[in-house]
């Protein structure tokens, strides 16, 4: 038998790559969504904040760090939503509520950021993350 770091290489060298990401769909208190016009966004600049998971990061660890440097808020009652994969790419979704007072910090990612109800989100927000705002929402029911 071959030991564990070689079949761990033979492993990784055969299988397929991905890139991982986490995002979060972040409300406050008058049921609102956190959306960001991001400049290196293809097609749509508007969609949910977050950014790419690091080597030896935890996802939790990484939506935080990406929220605090692109926003300055604060994340709590952070909770897995759903984790889907597109081609070679595994997103991570949060729920979470933000604490603090949001604002482009890191003006060459982000052109603007904006609290949407679900009736007013942006036009040019991709129907699936339109679809996710929505699922979210309705899953937290009225007034939560």
């Amino acid at each position: 038998m071959l030991p564990g770091w070689m079949r761990l290489r033979i492993i990784r060298a055969t299988q397929s790559k991905f890139t991982v990401s986490a995002a979060a769909i972040i409300t406050n208190d008058q049921r609102e969504v956190l959306l960001l016009n991001h400049a290196f966004r293809p097609f749509s600049g508007w969609g949910l904040p977050g950014g790419f998971v690091t080597i030896h990061e935890q996802p939790e660890d990484a939506i935080r760090r990406e929220i605090r440097e692109e926003t300055g808020l604060e994340l709590d009652d952070l909770t897995m939503f759903r984790v889907r994969t597109i081609r070679k790419h595994v997103e991570i979704l949060v729920t979470a509520t933000a604490t603090g007072t949001a604002e482009v910090k890191s003006p060459r990612e982000i052109i603007e950021l904006g609290w949407f109800n679900v009736d007013s989100m942006p036009e040019n927000l991709s129907s699936s993350q339109k679809k996710l705002v929505r699922d979210v929402l309705s899953s937290q029911g009225p007034g939560q």
